[in-house]
């Protein structure tokens, strides 16, 4: 097979929760042990960091790598899903898994992934940890599918786990309460290995405070430890200082990464960060400045608050759930603009009512679906907008409602793409 067709392959014979939904959700690790104990325990070759959460994984995954790797460090990166490019789930200093690697590894896998009937996110797991072996990483930042006691990845031993945050979503898999879907997340963390908290929440932190004890993992709330003060938005660039009490980490620290709820994440990462110093990683100040001021182009991360063109004004993001559309909504209401055009679409599994009701009446919406089977059909997207009276047209794919909404809007006006992950990568 060619890379293509290797592609269609795996998108075809095997279950991807992005497509299908829950069904391609495996309640066992039995999968993943069994293919990487054929490809000889590569994720026990290298060193590791964990990232779990329910928002903010993917960026805190990015700033992280961006900054080893900035530092010194031959940094892999295994995070999902990808928008544009299958290649981009599996990265080492920012390059994407050569194409002959995916198709060699499918090949030399493919009778145990017949024999197994693996779901995808199981393969590419396996992959990642077999190209970071093979390439002789010093570490690899791995985020969590989903969940996080069961998910694919928690086969690792890591140096650092990493928790951002917890709200509702996936609730059909984890559990309806903040309390049952912390407890899955907290399944990272692993004995004697410290855990970051990116954000306290009286629901949860009992939780975690319970399951490090029980594993003798030393935790750590970062935003408990560390104090931040936002010293401007300049629209490319969002400028913090950090400090723990009364001592100045970070005077003057530039995010490319722009976003408000970044504000969350960079407590997290320079937390990390602390704590990877003291565990002997050799991280310079220099190194974390010049990595989060270029995030996007040292990792090629894509799609948070990330600004398309201007006149108008055109930003896409993929938050999607109550939480992140709530942090949308923010940055919405910060940035100036005259007439405000949605182009959204969901997925059926979400919470689409609770996002809804965050969302604008002022607001003109462009009704839209990805391709994908989990889609929300778009017309019953607009009927349920109506019950919040939010009015819009309906397009039969993204791309229609996309250039309708760009059509439609004059130069001071804000054009938002988002709702799902899947609207924005057909966008890009």
């Amino acid at each position: 097979m060619n890379y293509k067709q290797t592609l269609d392959y795996l998108y075809s014979k095997l279950p991807m929760f992005t497509r299908v939904g829950a069904i391609a959700y495996r309640k066992d690790l039995h999968n993943t042990i069994a293919m990487c104990e054929q490809l000889g325990n590569p994720q026990d070759k290298f060193k590791t960091i964990h990232v779990g959460g329910t928002n903010g994984k993917g960026s805190t995954s990015h700033m992280l790598a961006a900054i080893l790797q900035q530092a010194g460090y031959k940094t892999g990166l295994y995070t999902s899903p990808h928008l544009k490019d299958f290649r981009e789930r599996i990265r080492i200093n920012g390059e994407m898994i050569p194409e002959n690697f995916v198709i060699d590894f499918v090949k030399d896998q493919q009778s145990l992934m017949e024999k197994l009937q693996p779901s995808f996110f199981e393969v590419t797991v396996a992959m990642a940890f077999s190209h970071f072996e093979k390439e002789k990483v010093d570490i690899a930042i791995i985020e969590v599918g989903l969940g996080g006691r069961i998910d694919s990845t928690n086969i690792i031993n890591p140096e650092l786990s990493v928790i951002t945050n917890i709200s509702l979503d996936h609730t059909n898999i984890l559990g309806t309460t903040l309390p049952e879907i912390a407890t899955e997340k907290a399944g990272i963390i692993k004995k004697n290995v410290p855990i970051v908290i990116g954000e306290t929440q009286p629901e949860t932190k009992d939780i975690f405070i319970k399951k490090a004890t029980e594993t003798n993992s030393p935790i750590y709330f970062a935003d408990q430890e560390l104090q931040l003060q936002l010293l401007q938005n300049t629209g490319k660039h969002l400028n913090v200082a950090i400090s723990n009490g009364t001592t100045t980490l970070y005077p003057h620290l530039e995010l490319d990464l722009n976003g408000s709820y970044q504000r969350k994440n960079i407590l997290t990462v320079v937390e990390a960060i602390q704590i990877l110093k003291q565990l002997g990683f050799q991280i310079d100040n220099e190194a974390v400045y010049t990595a989060l001021k270029n995030v996007k182009g040292i990792t090629g991360l894509q799609g948070r608050w990330q600004m398309l063109s201007e006149n108008p004004l055109v930003i896409c993001d993929t938050g999607h759930n109550i939480a992140g559309i709530t942090e949308v909504m923010k940055n919405i209401n910060d940035t100036p603009h005259d007439q405000l055009h949605i182009v959204i679409g969901m997925v059926k599994d979400k919470d689409i009512s609770g996002v809804l009701q965050l969302l604008p009446k002022d607001a003109h919406y462009y009704f839209c679906q990805p391709e994908l089977e989990r889609a929300l059909p778009a017309t019953e997207l607009a009927e349920q907008a109506k019950n919040y009276n939010l009015i819009g047209d309906v397009f039969l794919n993204v791309q229609l409602a996309f250039h309708a909404a760009k059509d439609n809007a004059n130069a001071n006006d804000l054009v938002f793409i988002g709702g799902s992950t899947f609207v924005v990568a057909e966008v890009l």
